[in-house]
């Protein structure tokens, strides 16, 4: 008797994981298929753009980690060939010793981006938050994600479920440690982030409204 409910519930576990699996797939399926087409390499024909969004990436000390350097340099390169006039660094500065933002504004103020030009999103906690502030604080209608081609997929869907016009330049195609780590927690993400842009909470950290068009330096905080 005990076997045979053990049998059971072993059956029903199957099942479940099984079918939690098919819904974990078919969501990236669908993340996938609705923003290919907004990933571009060649971005000399897009105009009427805002901003370019660079998302944070991870840091090391004051200096920016492998990844989010090459997200930078991605945007800096787009920045200089007039894609777009500003910049916005989202990323976490959640305590004084983790300051995501200010080290990718001293990174592109290295490369010789104006400091007007850049403004930081010192509450982009989460991919999510950085495409909701990006909207309602800053104004933002028309952008270019920068970041790692897994990650736009992601970055573009939600962006465009919160009604912003945007496209995705990759940054370069490097292979980074931990790389089987970001897959399996983009994988997951995805299927998060479908549920949360049907229901569209507000993003916990709001506060004034900044002008994209002015200067990026109201955003300043040392």
């Amino acid at each position: 008797m005990k076997k045979e409910v053990f049998k059971k519930i072993c059956l029903y576990v199957g099942i479940g994981i099984l079918g939690l699996g098919i819904i974990i797939f078919l969501l990236n399926f669908y993340v996938w298929f609705t923003t290919r087409n907004y990933i571009i390499d060649d971005y000399s024909k897009i105009e009427n753009i805002d901003c370019i969004i660079v998302l944070g990436g991870g840091i090391r000390g004051d200096r920016p980690s492998p990844l989010l350097q090459d997200r930078l340099d991605k945007a800096i390169e787009l920045y200089e060939n007039n894609v777009a006039p500003k910049i916005i660094m989202s990323g976490d500065h959640g305590s004084f010793e983790h300051d995501e933002v200010n080290v990718m504004k001293n990174y592109a103020m290295e490369k010789g981006v104006s400091s007007e030009d850049i403004f930081m999103d010192h509450a982009g906690f989460s991919t999510y938050d950085t495409m909701y502030r990006a909207k309602e604080i800053f104004g933002v209608k028309r952008a270019v994600i920068v970041t790692q081609q897994y990650h736009l997929y992601r970055s573009i869907y939600i962006a465009r479920s919160l009604g912003l016009n945007v496209y995705g330049v990759p940054a370069e195609k490097i292979k980074y440690g931990g790389r089987v780590y970001r897959e399996i927690r983009e994988v997951l993400a995805r299927g998060k982030d479908v549920i949360k842009c049907i229901v569209k909470p507000k993003s916990k950290y709001l506060g004034e409204k900044i002008d994209i068009t002015g200067n990026g330096d109201v955003t300043n905080d040392n």
